[in-house]
Formats: structure tokens, sequence, C-alpha cells
């Protein structure tokens, strides 16, 4: 009969440790998750951030390049100026997101100024340097899209429950998304 008895409750302790083994996995499975997914927003920033720096190091050629040729259009030559050291001095990422958004606008702005210039635009080497811009803004968008996706992954993943017990019990924040704000949604007017 002792045998008896102790089977129910050794079958008891087999489910009750189960249940704990299988509760910490499940807990560390998704710690590690969270971890994962934060590194992989951080890992497309960075990328995002390595073709910003390209830009900005494009950028004063392009400035030196128009400004022979376009003196008085002082105030798109400022913007540009102005939004690139907004950018590169930007303390968080999101004010990065805000002023690398300023500096596109501003660039597109003068390369549409520009077209007034045939002088410009037969020029070797601005056709050089807006090809490499061009493409930087291309490489840019695509990464964007990539972090942007990353960002969606990751901020679902916090909120879905059960997970989302594990990331607010960490402090797993939501990241933010790398978008255009609506006063630079505008297209760049263009005049003959």
């Amino acid at each position: 009969m002792p045998t008896a008895i102790l089977t129910p409750v050794i079958v008891l302790v087999a489910v009750i440790l189960l249940l704990v083994v299988g509760t910490i996995i499940w807990f560390v499975s998704s710690h590690n998750k969270l971890v994962k997914l934060s590194s992989r927003v951080d890992n497309s920033w960075a990328q995002i951030d390595v073709q910003l720096k390209q830009r900005f190091d494009l950028i004063p050629n392009l400035l030196e390049t128009v400004k022979g040729f376009a003196a008085h259009e002082k105030s798109l030559l400022e913007d540009v100026t102005k939004w690139r050291s907004a950018a590169m001095n930007a303390g968080s990422r999101q004010e990065s997101i805000q002023s690398n958004d300023r500096l596109g606008q501003a660039v597109s702005n003068l390369l549409v100024s520009v077209e007034r210039y045939p002088e410009v635009r037969s020029n070797a080497n601005f056709l050089e340097l807006q090809s490499t811009l061009a493409d930087l803004e291309k490489k840019i968008a695509i990464s964007r899209q990539f972090y942007n996706d990353t960002v969606m992954r990751y901020n679902e993943t916090i909120r879905q429950m059960p997970t989302s017990l594990v990331a607010n019990m960490f402090h797993f924040e939501p990241k933010e998304y790398f978008q255009v704000y609506d006063n630079e949604r505008s297209v760049p007017q263009v005049k003959f």
C-alpha cells in the first residue's frame, strides 16, 4: 500500500517540477527573444547611421560644386549646411531621425533649384556627386524600411501576451520608427 500512495505523490511532484521547469524555460526564452529583437533594432539603426555618415561626407562636396555656379541660392545652401550639422550633432535617435528628414528635404530642394542652371547640370563633378547621392538615398530608404520593419516586430513582441509580462518586468520600451514628419511631406516646388 505505501507504494500505491507514493506513486501519485511522485507523479504530482513530477508534474509540478515540469511546470516550474517549463515556466523557467519559457521565461528565459522570452527574455532572450526580446534581447535579440532589441539588438536587431540597434543593428539596423547602425546600418542607417553608416549610410547617413556617407551622406554627411558627400554633402560638403556637393555644396562646393553648386556654390560656384549658384551663389544667389544662398538660403538653400545654408539650409543644407544647418540640417547637416544638426543631424551630425543629434543627441538622440529621435533627434537624428528628425534632422535627417529635414536634411533630405533641404538637399532635395537644392537639387531641384540646380535644375535652373544648365552649367551646373552639365558639370561632370556635379553629375558624379548627384549620382552618388541618389544611390545613397536609395540605400538609406531601403535601410529605413528594414529598420522600421525590425522596430515593428520588436514593438509587436513586447506588447503581445504573455511576452509582455517579461517585457514589462525588464523594462523593454517601444522603439521609435524612422518616419517622415507632416511638415516634410510637401513636394519641392520647381520654378523656371
